[in-house]
């Protein structure tokens, strides 16, 4: 595949750009930098990956990067849930408008398919546990959810109108190396600066099916060879899940504190929070596909990749 990486320079896209050339693709990643970092393409650009610096919202250059390339797999996207409400039009500008320009450069160039990562997020707060692909949509309770499923129709609609195959993977929160945003980060950095308290948004009993990164890239690669109909949605997660509460015992007892837990909310840490989101991914299953990495160890991974790379809790201060 000669394949075109939005995103690519971030953390789940880092990731999959290293499978992708250990796989023999081409690469190509597109990325502002804005929350990605070149550092981790380091080892991609030694393997041959070429890198744009360029913004999904920039149409005539998107166009011109994605000339000659075969398949897209669309990472970028604003994915800090917790401020929506915050800056309404940033959610809308970067996952919604940007992913329709994603489409319309693939479009111009005759890409013959688009992976997309949507979320859990997009059900809302579903009374179906665990949830299919199929269950129906409550109402948005996230502007970043509303977002994605946004950009989930119209890619549904490219692929129908326009005869580009896609491929939608649906996941809660992704664990790993890389990992420059989210609970087990914000944690780790709350500990570092005082390891005798820890502030807590909401009650520390939210729940989610997290996912460790490789497993997901492998769901993901999985998918793009078996799957065949022209709109593929699937649903990635453990066949468990986890509370807030565990990550925090997890980390204190790997560095050996005890902090005092200072808990700041109800049962959801923000607006648009969902207390429990846990998919239901026996159709990813059905293809072979199986997590190798629980959630507890994949916490333990992401906190000794920040424990060892000191540079990227810096970076982000």
């Amino acid at each position: 595949m000669k394949c075109f990486v939005t995103g690519g320079a971030g953390f789940i896209g880092s990731n999959l750009v290293d499978r992708l050339l250990a796989a023999g693709h081409d690469v190509t990643v597109y990325d502002n930098l804005s929350t990605g970092c070149r550092r981790f393409l380091a080892d991609a650009e030694k393997n041959g990956a070429r890198f744009v610096e360029g913004d999904c919202l920039d149409q005539a250059m998107i166009k011109d990067a994605m000339a000659g390339h075969d398949s897209v797999f669309h990472l970028a996207a604003n994915a800090d849930v917790r401020f929506g409400t915050h800056y309404p039009r940033r959610d809308l500008e970067q996952n919604t408008i940007a992913t329709f320009q994603v489409l319309e450069a693939a479009r111009l160039n005759g890409v013959e398919r688009i992976m997309f990562s949507s979320t859990g997020a997009i059900y809302g707060e579903t009374k179906t546990i665990p949830t299919p692909e199929d269950a129906p949509f409550p109402v948005q309770t996230s502007l970043y959810g509303a977002s994605k499923l946004a950009g989930e129709g119209m890619i549904q609609a490219y692929a129908e109108g326009f005869g580009i195959k896609a491929y939608i993977f649906r996941f809660v929160s992704i664990l790993g190396e890389r990992y420059g945003h989210g609970h087990v980060f914000d944690f780790y950095r709350k500990l570092k600066a005082d390891p005798t308290r820890m502030d807590v948004l909401g009650n520390g009993k939210q729940k989610k099916s997290y996912l460790y990164v490789q497993d997901c890239i492998d769901a993901i690669l999985l998918a793009i060879d078996k799957a065949e109909e022209n709109v593929n949605i699937f649903n990635l997660g453990t066949d468990k899940y986890s509370d807030v509460n565990n990550s925090i015992r997890l980390i204190s007892e790997r560095l050996g504190i005890q902090p005092e837990l200072v808990y700041e909310g109800s049962d959801r840490g923000w607006i648009g929070d969902n207390p429990f989101i846990y998919l239901d991914c026996a159709r990813i299953r059905s293809l072979g596909w199986e997590p190798k990495v629980s959630i507890n160890d994949g916490i333990l991974k992401t906190l000794e990749y920040l424990i060892e790379n000191p540079w990227l809790l810096e970076s982000r201060t």
